[in-house]
């Protein structure tokens, strides 16, 4: 195995391969693997026992990986001499790549070249990854002579499309192009001599065929054909049959065709580069008492940011002290700043307010957050979706079928029916031209490529088109109650004071009470007052009885705070058990509060339903959602109050994640596509047996962004119906993309073969069709948004709401 070298500061790491002595069991071997993979900068560790060979990848010496082989026992017999070449990881942006096929012949021409390992090129991005042997100079070349331009990027390094060298010469040759054109109808049309208008159109040929050409020359060589070959056959074919004009045309159309493609294109791509451009390059840290300036990537654990106000944040960690406002817009779509104090969670991205705050880094560059969110959107662009399946293999049948069409269309009425030669040969051309499935293959990448873009502004983190179109075709969404629709934690949503005392006399000698108890009820009792302005007062003689609630001095009277057990031992008057019976119609716990002689009231406890529940709830009906149901393990009662506070159809309470398992497939036999939504934690089954998986809440918890198909960065319910109806216009778009494709190949073969088109009319009709399909699918970024009026509640008032 080849010793790999990653030629990007702070991302280097070998794979050394060693034969090992001494292994001589199975067990042996993989007991040796969990030694290595445990050992700090061991990335993996692969032992064959078969062979007695190790395979390990990491950042640490050789000699210290050979030192760990002996310390467990084994010697080593000799290095694999193939170490002597060196895999070197490169990673380039790739300019001027605006159609999906042409990346496919790219791909498969650089897997040719000698010493080329692994390749891959991400369309949605631009990107190229590969492993090779050979001068990086020689990947260059070929890339260069394929028609693109080309440039080395650091792994999450932003990326400047719109402003490359490469763009302008491509852009100034076209405008050159279309000058010698220009100049060329003028010169025929004022009666000069023709050899001006004819040299003005070879000049308008070889500026805007230059590129064209270059790349067909290099496709020919690899035997491929591609769009430049065609174009470029059939501008040979127009020279050969005197059209000049024709040939002109033909490639300055072309070439403002690709321009304009490629500008549009590199539009769609814009969403995860803004993502890249989040992350500042430098941050003001403290390390061993200094306050220093250092670049991201070389920022450790443990480290001390100093975020002042109005900076972004550049690193995930906790906040050590300081308090302020935090804009997690970018990451999570949420529209009001989030507020931070000490031992709160901060991510890399996200813009302090106007506080200051330190601190502690809990995740290196490449590990953070945002780093994760942009690594799962290059994958996710770069999945195939089953439509964009479908195509490839259409276009890979239609393209040949078409070429052979061409050739027969210029051979068999000459030789056969004794027809003229020159017709049929520039329907030959013309047929080449439409051979070509740039639009067709184009029109599912780039519409994926603008959802999940459009998605992640949002903060909704979608995984692949596969998904999107999955969301598109769904029948029932499945809840999660606590953390999903609920808050997760308790609150006070209901203060009743008995005849006689006040809210505020009933909260403060509740809290006074409730002060020094660690139950989550006497945590919600003390929000409320803190909410309300309300200090406790001195309480003492405190008691605390398991089960029931707690008691204590306050103000010279022994009150008790409880449940109903708590005042069993004690008379209850006639008018406390009237109001007891009435608290039976109310929502929530009651924490009653009384002396030995009466309960003077009652604070009802419950976790509040989030905000905009109902507004998710409704939207997804809007949208076409048949069935929307609750699973829950809370209790019978609980659930039925939220079910119908949210109007649902089903709800199943009580369930372990198993059952919701259980559940989740029957619910699926029965009515066909379900989205389960929870918080990704112990909703994992659930959501990897649903047809969609979508978890809540994921900025802050690498279990949600790892297992489900589709994250909510943030808590808003209200992305849920967006989600629905983005799926739903991808798929109508793709489909209006593929039936505007195919329509405009079909038209244009029936019109050559009617005599009504010509080669520039062809290429014209190739281009704007490649360029439509481009600009329809752009209309995902915005497809599906939801809007809610500002300054307006968007919940009623027992939901836990705020404004908009």
């Amino acid at each position: 195995m080849p010793q790999t070298q990653i030629l990007h500061p702070g991302n280097r790491s070998k794979t050394n391969s060693l034969k090992l002595c001494g292994l001589d069991c199975a067990g042996c071997a993989a007991k040796l693997e969990k030694i290595l993979a445990r050992t700090p900068g061991v990335e993996s560790a692969r032992v064959s026992f078969g062979t007695g060979k190790l395979t390990v990848r990491h950042t640490l010496s050789l000699n210290k990986i050979i030192s760990l082989v002996k310390e467990a026992g084994y010697t080593v017999e000799q290095e694999d001499p193939r170490l002597s070449e060196t895999t070197v990881l490169s990673i380039y942006q790739i300019q001027g790549l605006d159609c999906a096929d042409c990346a496919g012949k790219l791909k498969t021409r650089l897997l040719q070249v000698p010493g080329v390992e692994e390749v891959e090129l991400n369309f949605g991005t631009a990107r190229l990854s590969l492993r090779h042997t050979c001068p990086s100079s020689t990947i260059i070349k070929l890339v260069r002579a394929s028609g693109y331009g080309i440039r080395p990027v650091s792994p999450g390094g932003a990326n400047t499309l719109n402003s490359s060298l490469f763009r302008q010469q491509k852009v100034f040759l076209t405008v050159l192009s279309g000058l010698f054109i220009a100049l060329g109808l003028l010169s025929s049309l004022a009666d000069s001599p023709a050899v001006i208008s004819e040299t003005a159109y070879l000049l308008a040929i070889l500026a805007g065929g230059y590129y064209i050409g270059r790349s067909a020359l290099y496709s020919l060589r690899s035997f491929s054909l591609d769009m430049n070959v065609l174009m470029t056959l059939a501008l040979i074919g127009a020279l050969a049959i005197g059209e000049r004009l024709e040939g002109a045309a033909l490639v300055f159309l072309f070439s403002l065709g690709s321009a304009l493609q490629t500008y549009t294109v590199d539009k769609a791509r814009n969403s995860i580069h803004s993502l890249i451009a989040l992350s500042p390059k430098e941050a003001l840290v403290r390390r061993n008492g200094l306050e220093i300036e250092l670049p991201a990537g070389e920022i450790r654990i443990g480290d001390t940011l100093l975020v002042r106000p109005g900076e972004r944040i550049a690193m995930d960690g906790y906040v050590q002290s300081g308090f302020s406002n935090v804009d997690q817009s970018p990451l999570t779509g949420e529209s009001q700043p989030v507020a931070k104090k000490a031992g709160e969670m901060v991510y890399a991205g996200t813009v302090n307010g106007h506080g200051y705050m330190e601190i502690m880094v809990t995740r290196n560059a490449k590990d953070n957050t945002l780093a994760r969110i942009i690594n799962l959107i290059e994958e996710a662009q770069a999945q195939k979706a089953p439509s964009q399946q479908f195509v490839d293999i259409f276009a890979r049948i239609y393209t040949p079928l078409i070429i052979a069409g061409s050739v027969l269309t210029a051979v068999f009425p000459v030789l056969v029916l004794g027809q003229p030669f020159a017709p049929w040969f520039e329907k030959a051309l013309i047929l080449l031209v439409v051979s070509c499935p740039c639009a067709l293959v184009i029109s599912t990448p780039v519409s994926i490529v603008a959802a999940i873009g459009g998605a992640a502004k949002k903060g909704v983190l979608i995984k692949g088109g596969a998904y999107l179109e999955e969301a598109g075709a769904l029948k029932v969404v499945a809840f999660d109650k606590t953390g999903t629709l609920t808050t997760g934690h308790p609150e006070v949503v209901e203060i009743l004071p008995a005849p006689g005392y006040s809210q505020q006399e009933l909260l403060e000698i509740a809290a006074s009470l409730e002060q020094r108890s660690v139950h989550p009820l006497a945590g919600a009792i003390l929000r409320a007052a803190e909410e309300r302005g309300l200090k406790p007062g001195k309480c003492s003689g405190f008691k605390s009885f398991s089960g029931r609630g707690v008691s204590g001095e306050f103000e010279g009277t022994t009150y008790y705070a409880g449940n109903k057990k708590l005042f069993e031992g004690n008379r209850i008057p006639p008018e406390s058990a009237a109001f007891l019976e009435d608290l039976k119609e109310k929502e929530g716990i009651p924490v009653l509060v009384g002396s030995r002689q009466k309960i003077i009231g009652a604070l009802m406890v419950a976790e509040k339903t989030r905000c905009n529940a109902v507004e998710a709830v409704e939207g997804l009906r809007r949208t076409g959602i048949d069935r929307i149901v609750i699973l829950t393990g809370d209790s019978p009662g609980a659930a039925a109050k939220v079910a119908g506070r949210l109007g649902v159809d089903e709800v199943y309470s009580g369930l372990l994640p198993e059952d919701k398992l259980r559940i989740v497939r029957l619910i699926m036999k029965k009515y066909g596509k379900l989205a389960m939504v929870g918080d990704g934690i112990n909703d994992t089954p659930a959501l990897a047996a649903a047809t969609l998986g979508i978890a809540m809440g994921a900025a802050g918890t690498d279990t949600a962004l790892e297992t489900a198909d589709i994250a909510l960065m943030g808590d808003d319910l209200a992305n849920l119906p967006y989600i629905i109806r983005l799926g739903r216009s991808t798929l109508q778009i793709i489909k209006q993309n593929i039936a505007f494709s195919l329509l405009v190949k079909g038209v244009f073969i029936a019109l050559t073969f009617a005599g009504l088109t010509s080669l520039w009319m062809a290429v014209f009709a190739d281009t704007g069709a490649s360029l439509l399909v481009v600009l329809n699918g752009m209309r995902l970024f915005k497809a599906g948004s939801y809007s809610v009026k500002k300054n307006q509640p968007v919940c009623s008032p027992e939901l836990s709401c705020s404004k908009a």
